[in-house]
């Protein structure tokens, strides 16, 4: 049966009101935001209280809780997991499954994510997670990618291989994207501030692209796929960011979960994802499965210029935390 929606309970919120909310099996932490980097503070405190309350990026009149109660796994998406590290134990305390998406690009010099930590320290995050959870819980992703004056294909790949050197044994995937400028207006006037002469991949770069880091793949034999992107890249699958084959294969222990995913039936072999739940609402290319976000846009410090999520010309002021829910003051 496809999937028609979490299930919706009953669940009694700070002031003691009673509210509905709904209650997912797959929590997203979060697309929208870096929850690990800048908030696991609040993510703990509403994993605590059980609860949180999330507001419509495109609506912001339109509010939802969200329980906790049904989460049987929770995947982070990250650029500094560094500040959620002490908390794991926690979490797993809690019986929740998790594994990382964590972004790891090389713009050091360039200006591009003037918010992230050194290179060399994010490094040392990623083995240091990937040494506590496993390397395939913590995928590697270089993304965007992103052409300037500077930046060509052969420096990209130059950049991706050495990191590749570095992270094949901390990792298993490497998921890539290419990065989408003239779709928004706010990252390609940000970018021209910069003066970085900042462009997308023409399809010809894109093939040549996938081509050269496919034949780089055979030192480090990596999966690799490509994220959202409609046309076919020859060696590159498309990703699976909110991914079923990785929840059974690393969670089949856990009942709950398994009996979401029915069993492991719904993704035999490599087969894309189930349409049974697939994620209806990100692009036609995303191979998610359905989850729940929880994050909200204009809460992540990064400042990356050519992120669409980023506002107020790549800075963030101080959010305040109401009612279980993250908002920009």
């Amino acid at each position: 049966m496809p999937f028609r929606g979490w299930e919706r309970l009953p669940i009694r919120i700070g002031n003691g009101e009673l509210v509905e909310a709904v209650a997912p099996v797959i929590v997203s932490a979060s697309r929208a935001t870096d929850i690990p980097a800048f908030h696991a503070d609040w993510f703990m405190a509403r994993l605590r209280a059980g609860y949180v309350e999330w507001c419509n990026p495109f609506n912001p009149r339109q509010t939802q809780y969200v329980s906790f109660r049904k989460t049987r796994a929770v995947v982070f998406w990250s650029k500094n997991p560094a500040p959620l590290l002490p908390f794991l134990s926690e979490i797993e305390s809690m019986g929740i499954n998790y594994y990382f998406q964590f972004t790891l690009n090389d713009y050091e010099a360039d200006g591009l994510e003037p918010g992230v930590p050194s290179l060399s320290g994010r490094l040392e995050t990623f083995m240091r997670l990937a040494g506590r959870i496993g390397p395939e819980r913590v995928v590697w992703r270089f993304d965007p990618l992103v052409l300037t004056d500077r930046v060509t294909v052969e420096v990209l790949l130059d950049r991706i291989g050495h990191l590749a050197g570095l992270l094949h044994a901390q990792t298993r995937k490497l998921v890539i994207s290419f990065v989408d400028i003239e779709r928004y207006r706010p990252v390609r006037r940000r970018l021209d501030r910069s003066g970085a002469g900042a462009r997308e991949f023409t399809a010809e770069e894109m093939r040549f692209f996938a081509e050269r880091l496919v034949a780089l793949n055979a030192d480090w034999g990596l999966e690799l796929s490509v994220c959202a992107e409609q046309g076919e890249l020859k060696g590159m699958a498309g990703s699976r960011c909110i991914d079923g084959h990785l929840l059974a294969s690393c969670f089949g222990n856990d009942a709950e979960l398994m009996n979401f995913l029915g069993g492991g039936t719904l993704f035999p072999g490599d087969a894309p994802v189930s349409s049974l739940l697939k994620h209806r609402g990100q692009r036609k290319a995303c191979g998610c499965l359905v989850s729940k976000d929880i994050g909200v846009y204009g809460t992540c410090r990064h400042g990356c210029l050519y992120c669409y999520a980023c506002r107020g010309g790549g800075r963030v002021g101080d959010r305040r935390e109401v009612s279980g829910g993250m908002n920009d003051e």
